[in-house]
């Protein structure tokens, strides 16, 4: 484990970063590589502790599309197995057929179209508690009609960064001495301005005889540019401030460290500021390696060809 007296005294370190000291509290990474903080929380019952909004926003695109075809054949379900045991006679227009399942069947489609108010008329109810209950069922289907259209827009209208950054970290020749390097690139077709980025080194250091988080600010080469369309190298210049200053390839595998990388820019299409986060686990720095080039010119010189799949492709060198 990486000692206090290894660290370079000239490195300050950031008590600003929201992140605790006593690293014998934390477990795993600060940050998850999908940029969301990587903490489990309990000691409150799931249904006050967890947005449900958030959630149905948040979640793959396929999984939604389940979550609301799943709700929908459940619902119909319920109300069909309702229909069925006060009984399929209070049902006008159900086919007179021997079969349970047919029965069933033609009440869950009778529930359906029920649900989503469309009332072809070929079924309908008769006596109070079936009228009823498919009353209560056509209100219940316009609120959750009203509430899936509602998370649709929201999926759709929800600010967005995107950006992907690379796969690893670098530690790469900069002038006579080393940087740390990250590449972003934004990858679908959106236009960026006014990008800020942030980069932050935490570890875990022995201090007093108990184990320690520091974190320190990783100053960058630019950490501003007016328009980022094309790919973005995060430089920071090991210098004799910087905490990294004198490490090896050896002190980078033996110590825990994690670097949070931080970017805020504005999207001209939301006409709103996005941001997007990530994390760089000491193991996932390559020490020793340089980019290799992800745009060139097209072969008519008309045009800039960013070649999104060569984000992560690097090659070895010797520093």
């Amino acid at each position: 484990m990486l000692l206090l007296n290894t660290i370079n005294a000239k490195a300050k370190a950031d008590k600003n970063t929201g992140f605790g000291t006593n690293a014998s509290s934390y477990g795993g990474r600060f940050v998850n590589k999908d940029g969301k903080a990587n903490v489990e929380k309990r000691g409150m019952h799931v249904l006050h502790r967890i947005s449900w909004y958030h959630t149905m926003i948040d979640m793959p695109g396929w999984r939604f599309i389940l979550v609301i075809l799943t709700f929908y054949v459940a619902i119909n379900f319920i109300f069909a197995s309702i229909y069925y045991g006060i009984g399929i006679e209070h049902l006008n227009g159900i086919s007179n057929v021997d079969s349970e399942w047919v029965k069933f069947g033609q009440a869950y489609f009778f529930s359906a179209q029920t649900f989503t108010t469309v009332g072809y008329g070929h079924i309908s109810p008769s006596g109070f508690l079936t009228s009823a209950l498919s009353a209560g069922e056509a209100l219940i289907g316009l609120l959750s009609f009203a509430i899936a259209t509602g998370l649709f827009f929201g999926r759709f209208s929800k600010p967005t960064a995107f950006l992907k950054f690379s796969h690893n970290a670098i530690i790469a020749s900069y002038g006579e001495n080393t940087a740390l390097m990250i590449r972003i690139t934004p990858f679908k077709n959106t236009n960026f301005t006014d990008a800020e980025a942030k980069m932050t080194l935490g570890m875990s250091i022995e201090e007093n005889g108990r184990m320690t988080n520091k974190f320190y600010a990783l100053e960058l080469e630019l950490d501003r540019i007016n328009a980022l369309t094309l790919s973005w190298t995060l430089v920071h210049p090991i210098t004799e401030n910087s905490p990294l200053y004198k490490f090896t390839n050896t002190d980078f595998k033996n110590t825990n460290g994690e670097i949070l990388v931080f970017i805020k820019t504005f999207d001209d299409m939301f006409s709103n500021t996005v941001a997007a986060r990530t994390s760089y686990t000491f193991d996932e720095v390559v020490y020793g390696a340089k980019f290799e080039p992800m745009y060139t010119r097209s072969t008519d010189n008309s045009k800039t060809i960013l070649n999104l799949d060569k984000l992560n492709v690097f090659k070895n060198v010797d520093l």
